[in-house]
């Protein structure tokens, strides 16, 4: 689906917990997350460090969607 959606001319970016199905599948911006149960976070952080976590992996992925990718590309954490 992500490669459809961009083809129509919408940038999309791939938060995703295992990056080497994300490159398999033929995402082009790939932004890594935490953990499969729970790929935005983290529930033994408190809920302040969580929110930090969150809020850099978010972040990256916003920064991915403004910049033009050519080839598949991983927006490390």
């Amino acid at each position: 689906m992500v490669k459809g959606i961009e083809e129509s001319g919408i940038p999309v970016v791939h938060i995703c917990t295992v990056v080497p199905i994300s490159l398999t599948v033929g995402a082009n911006r790939i932004v890594p997350a935490i953990a499969i149960p729970h790929p935005l976070g983290d529930p033994n952080l408190s809920k302040a460090e969580e929110y930090k976590v969150r809020k850099r992996i978010v972040d990256k992925a916003l920064h991915a969607l403004t910049v033009e990718v050519t080839e598949q590309t991983v927006f490390e954490n």
